[in-house]
């Protein structure tokens, strides 16, 4: 059976619904209260420099971040607002959204700052910390960057367990791998149907997860490069290194998903799969028809886009002087 990898298509679970992004739209779906379904759509819009960005290697993984933190606060602000209040309070919600419009810019803002630097501190400078703690026991760099990364990991990993226990975090990651079947099924040309998706692996290749799990092991390899001592420098170095990091890692997830039908270079993504384990959890029938509407109006919009410019060129020939 011939398979489409295409990779124009990507996807993010939100509370109760997942987004999807396509070559011309943003498109979220959500189960509301009443069990109706809702749909947030923002148009793709990128300007030539981003795109221009996009198409050098290691800068185009830091460009795609930016972007996709970007858009997803907006698309979760949408779900995470709406997705346990009844349809009928929805003239109220807006009223009060629209008076708090600054407030809540201003808060998304501070929310956003303040993640980023207590994320920063516990993933990165906690892990150094400690390593340097077992010093005496392990003296050499290289012993202290693997024992860096070995707590980096088990901190991920431990992170990662506990929030999967919360019923809200659950349900968010059953809607990821609802994510996941409906990007397989259209890859792998099966039926979008709630049947033909279930049929479908919960774990792909281009997970955003794999990606935060090769930070880590591209990290341990960057590493090996810069001084360990002092603490100080260390954590500073590892901090100016982030983009670098991240830059290593984009590739190195594009390069698995395109050798996974290889034989033995398969298994260079088996440890991100490994790790989706954790983050996706089996969805029931219903995320499934939720994750399908949100890539159905993607596709839905590609098309009408395509059969547009389609139609635009042919009008622009017709116009021309014979």
């Amino acid at each position: 059976m011939v398979k489409k990898r295409v990779t124009t298509y990507g996807g993010q679970a939100l509370v109760e619904g997942v987004m999807f992004a396509g070559k011309n739209s943003f498109v979220s779906a959500i189960r509301r209260k009443d069990n109706s379904i809702e749909y947030f759509e923002l148009k793709r819009v990128e300007s030539n420099i981003t795109k221009k960005l996009k198409k050098i290697p290691f800068l185009r993984g830091i460009v795609a971040l930016l972007q996709a933190s970007a858009n997803g606060v907006k698309h979760l602000d949408f779900a995470s607002e709406r997705y346990d209040v009844d349809p009928q309070d929805d003239k109220k919600l807006s009223e009060e959204k629209e008076t708090s419009k600054l407030v809540m810019i201003l808060g998304i803002g501070v929310i956003g700052v303040l993640s980023f630097i207590v994320s920063k501190l516990i993933f990165t400078v906690t892990p150094a910390i400690v390593a340097n703690f077992f010093s005496s026991i392990v003296p050499t760099k290289t012993g202290q960057v693997l024992l860096e990364g070995f707590f980096k990991l088990i901190l991920l990993l431990g992170y990662i367990y506990i929030v999967s226990l919360t019923p809200l975090i659950k349900r968010v990651f059953q809607y990821h791998g609802a994510e996941h079947k409906v990007i397989n099924a259209y890859e792998n040309n099966a039926p979008l149907t709630v049947e033909g998706v279930q049929k479908q692996s919960r774990l792909h290749y281009r997970c955003g997860s794999s990606f935060i799990l090769f930070t880590v092991i591209i990290g341990v390899v960057v590493y090996m490069f810069v001084a360990t001592d002092p603490l100080w420098w260390r954590i500073v170095n590892r901090i100016f290194l982030i983009p670098v990091v991240i830059g290593l890692s984009f590739e190195v997830l594009q390069l698995t998903n395109k050798v996974r039908d290889i034989p033995i270079l398969k298994i260079l993504g088996y440890p991100g799969l490994w790790l989706q384990l954790l983050t996706t959890k089996e969805p029931d029938d219903k995320q499934v028809e939720v994750a399908l509407c949100s890539f159905k109006r993607v596709l839905q919009n590609d098309s009408v886009e395509e059969f547009i410019e389609v139609n635009a060129e042919h009008s622009s020939e017709a116009s021309q002087p014979q």
